[in-house]
């Protein structure tokens, strides 16, 4: 079976002649190109596109190129909605998206209600950073794919990673966004605390970006004299509250989801040395073939929502030399349950779907912040050294009781 990381190698793409009746597999990228969530949404559609390019490059699917069109959600549900329905008109076969579970909520739900009342003219909906447990939870569904970690998988690493090198401490300060994937966060940092022997000492709910000073919430954590911080903030909430503990000098080490969001480092400067992430993938835990082929292409080492974007594509990418429609209508139930089955062989160790919910099993990165790194970032000769690596399966939790799966017939 052809690996994205051998694609990744070729020199030579493989020409395909394209029978006139081929229908073309139709890719939606549903993200935010504007607004606060841009930066974000961007690194999720180049990731993409270069996945797909691989693809088109070794003869595409199903006699034609692979098209890809952006949509522009906006980062917003409203938005999200309006550019799903423009998807479905222009014949997208996939969407994938990732910035923001609030959005996936709102996909989610619309890629449900449309397969329900166009059977046989389905949409698959390929998660990719969205990692609000309803997701796999009460709004579970088949074509709904989630290729991320969730909050429980990653605290649980951050936490045992983090006692395991005696830095964890046992005063916890949890800081999140106030929506279901900061909700989760908070949930899954009080349920680690007995095993990670830390009390939760004060536990903050946020607005969602929309907050420009953090500097009140730094005085909140440096009142409560914790030993670690534990966030789940991202996006422009990430980046203002690295820049607000480093302007007030906080002395505190953050265990963090989302630090190698670019800007951060550069934010936190020298104070984020020590600082933990658990994450899908940092450069330091990959061969440099992977590293750099995808530096070459797009200008940067894959980082932060870009390595389980392009792991996502390639999945798909096995799915697809699964299925033949040879040139005629692209039949998306075929790909999914061809999806359900791929085992991806990715940098850090094989990700799988779990059929009960779609949810991927996967490994977890846990790192911290370095001088000196193999793998500097933001233009500082700070990086990510990886501590350990937790399997997909020690980092999963049993399907929730609240997902009820219909399949297709």
């Amino acid at each position: 079976m052809r690996r994205l990381t051998a694609l990744l190698l070729a020199s030579t793409a493989v020409a395909m002649a394209a029978p006139a009746q081929a229908e073309p597999l139709r890719i939606g990228i549903i993200e935010s190109l504007s607004g606060s969530q841009t930066s974000t949404g961007r690194l999720y559609s180049a990731a993409v596109q270069y996945g797909v390019d691989i693809i088109n490059a070794a003869g595409g699917f199903n006699g034609e190129p692979i098209e890809v069109i952006e949509y522009d959600n906006a980062g917003g549900s409203t938005g999200a909605a309006d550019e799903f329905r423009q998807a479905v008109a222009d014949g997208i076969h996939i969407v994938f998206q990732g910035a923001s579970s609030a959005v996936a909520g709102q996909i989610t739900e619309d890629v449900r209600r449309h397969n329900i009342r166009n059977p046989g003219d389905e949409v698959m909906y390929i998660n990719l950073g969205a990692e609000a447990m309803s997701l796999t939870g009460d709004q579970c569904h088949f074509y709904h794919f989630r290729y991320a970690t969730t909050a429980p998988m990653r605290v649980n690493a951050l936490v045992n990673a983090m006692a395991a090198a005696g830095e964890l401490g046992t005063r916890v300060f949890s800081i999140n966004q106030n929506y279901s994937w900061g909700q989760d966060m908070q949930t899954a940092i009080e349920d680690a605390a007995a095993a990670g022997g830390y009390e939760v000492v004060e536990a903050v709910l946020h607005d969602v970006n929309s907050i420009q000073d953090f500097a009140p919430y730094v005085a909140r954590i440096n009142a409560a004299d914790p030993d670690t911080v534990i966030t789940g903030n991202w996006s422009n909430d990430l980046l203002l509250l690295m820049r607000a503990a480093s302007e007030a000098g906080l002395d505190v080490r953050f265990g963090t989801t989302f630090l190698d969001q670019p800007g951060n480092i550069a934010n936190a400067g020298d104070t984020a040395i020590g600082h933990y992430l658990a994450n899908n993938y940092v450069p330091d835990a990959g061969p440099a073939e992977f590293n750099d082929a995808y530096r070459d292409a797009v200008g940067h080492y894959p980082i932060f929502v870009e390595p389980p974007t392009i792991f996502a594509v390639g999945a798909l990418a096995e799915a697809l030399e699964q299925v033949d429609f040879g040139g005629g209508d692209i039949d998306v139930s075929a790909i999914a349950l061809a999806l359900e089955a791929v085992v991806y062989e990715s940098p850090v160790g094989p990700i799988t779907v779990r059929a009960e919910d779609h949810q991927t099993i996967r490994p977890v990165v846990v790192s911290h912040v370095v001088r000196g790194a193999a793998y500097p970032v933001d233009d500082t000769d700070l990086g990510f050294e990886v501590v350990g690596v937790v399997s997909g399966e020690d980092a999963i939790y049993p399907v929730q009781d609240s997902c009820e799966m219909e399949r297709p017939d």
